[in-house]
């Protein structure tokens, strides 16, 4: 187990990355903490909070399919995988196997939020504990779900790593995510990240999460959640709204709801010291299975 190394591994047919941070302590085993990133990102901007739990936790970060490092063969090597988020829950069940790692504590945002809830859905017996961050359901009519995919779509197709040229862009872009500013390498990160993400897995997963589906089918597995669950959410978020969030939360007696005040759709980036200490209070003293 390397520390902070990137490294490859060929899952499904398409090499993801992931790295691990991990800190040696007198234990000789620690429980394990995966981290899942969220829409058009990387497993790049969750490194500051596995930095702060690795005396705890060995963390496990990695890179969904199409995001970040794990890029897309040109020739696909497994047609049948679609961008459904039941396939990217599927794809951390196989990165866990190859990786030999039975229980795990998930930490995940946003649409890894979701990936994370389906991966329990899926594999109950495979998690511990969880934790959802800006997690939310869309409630929209057709026509709105419409224009958001045009809307979404457009600005997609026209990306271009020119755009990393103009002094500030990455300010100008992350302005709707967040309400305090954030350290310059992270919100430099998710912008090149968003930029170079495979257009096929960033369009095929808004429609993923972002759907009628998606707004039918999520409650009822928030609901099935069976471990002890905690679910942030950013007061100012105006993507995933903290009244939406409060709202799957109330689903689930095993859900545990808890706002940050003045942050948005980072609120891990954008208050530190409260996601943490609202964090390691929910982890308590956890011991290894």
């Amino acid at each position: 187990m390397s520390n902070g190394e990137g490294q490859t591994i060929n899952i499904r047919g398409v090499n993801h990355y992931y790295e691990w941070i991990c800190k040696p302590t007198s234990s000789l085993l620690k429980p394990i903490m995966v981290f899942i990133h969220g829409w058009g990102g990387s497993a790049r901007y969750w490194r500051s909070t596995a930095n702060a739990l690795s005396d705890r936790f060995d963390c496990l970060l990695y890179d969904l399919r199409g995001f970040g490092r794990s890029s897309l063969p040109s020739v696909p090597s497994n047609p049948s995988l679609t961008y459904e988020l039941e396939d990217y829950a599927d794809d951390l069940a196989a990165l866990l196997d190859a990786l030999q790692l039975d229980v795990v504590y998930l930490h995940a945002h946003s649409m890894g939020a979701s990936v994370a809830t389906l991966f329990f859905n899926r594999y109950p017996a495979r998690v511990k504990r969880v934790i959802l961050t800006c997690s939310s359901i869309f409630m929209c009519s057709e026509k709105v779900f419409s224009s958001f995919y045009q809307a979404v779509s457009y600005a997609v197709r026209f990306r271009s790593n020119w755009f990393l040229q103009v002094p500030f862009a990455d300010k100008f872009f992350m302005t709707h995510l967040l309400y305090r500013p954030i350290a310059r390498r992270d919100s430099l990160a998710f912008f090149e990240d968003y930029l170079s993400a495979d257009y096929e897995a960033v369009v095929g997963t808004m429609y993923s999460a972002v759907s009628k589906k998606a707004a039918k089918e999520m409650p009822p597995k928030i609901a099935q959640i069976s471990v002890p669950t905690l679910m942030i959410s950013g007061e100012k978020d105006i993507v995933a709204l903290a009244a939406m969030g409060k709202q799957m939360a109330a689903l689930n007696e095993k859900i545990e709801f808890f706002k940050i005040p003045r942050t948005a759709h980072f609120p891990m980036l954008e208050d530190p010291p409260t996601y943490l200490k609202k964090v390691k209070g929910f982890l308590g003293n956890e011991q290894p299975s």
